[in-house]
């Protein structure tokens, strides 16, 4: 796979909370330039990227990073978002839910946010460093069955990212119009490429197009 293939699969991610606009801006300008799938940023952000880069496909975040909001909340700054630009959002599931094992309120928050998203893209991050792989299952069936786009493994901001395994279980119990997003900790080239080797459409990183640029 080359290094093209591979970065038109990534989501060039920005999130910390002390980014500033010059960083958005670097990140932007390297996400067209290297021809990244979308770029991941904050929402404050997004207005102003939509205006300055018309062009590129804008991916932010909602319940993020904790997910424990309420699903008004999550409606809301997922409809804000779309107004300023976005073209895809990453939500965070409420993993409260998951570990008192209430997976039909899990289903039907899923089911919330991809009506207020309608045709753009939703990405449900499960946080799976919290999980059991029955958890973890349990998850694969709660997005596949509320009709989201693409299954995520992480924040970024939790005590593990994307793994291997994960990858894996994901194939095994997700349905076949539900993609799979890898992120945290996705740190080296060999790394993206087998998890894009695994069947990952998307991989969620801060580092790839740096390690790309100074090879």
């Amino acid at each position: 796979m080359t290094n093209e293939e591979m970065l038109s699969h990534v989501d060039h991610t920005l999130l910390k909370a002390f980014a500033k606009w010059e960083d958005i801006e670097k990140l932007c300008e390297e996400a067209v330039k290297f021809g990244c799938a979308s770029v991941c940023i904050p929402p404050c952000y997004i207005a102003r990227v939509h205006e300055k880069f018309p062009t590129l496909n804008i991916c932010t975040v909602v319940g993020f990073p904790l997910g424990y909001c309420v699903t008004e909340a999550k409606v809301a700054e997922t409809e804000k978002a779309i107004k300023d630009g976005a073209n895809e959002i990453d939500m965070v599931v409420n993993i409260t839910d998951v570990k008192n094992g209430d997976f039909k309120a899990v289903e039907e928050e899923i089911r919330t946010l991809k009506k207020a998203c309608g045709s753009k893209i939703l990405k449900v991050i499960i946080e799976t460093c919290y999980l059991t792989d029955g958890e973890k299952i349990e998850l694969c069936k709660a997005v596949t069955n509320a009709k989201a786009d693409f299954i995520k493994t992480s924040t970024g901001f939790g005590t593990g990212g994307a793994t291997f395994e994960d990858i894996e279980l994901f194939k095994k119990h997700i349905g076949p119009d539900v993609k799979i997003k890898a992120a945290g900790g996705v740190s080296t080239l060999e790394d993206l490429e087998k998890f894009l080797e695994l069947g990952c459409e998307r991989v969620g990183t801060s580092r790839a197009v740096g390690l790309i640029a100074n090879k």
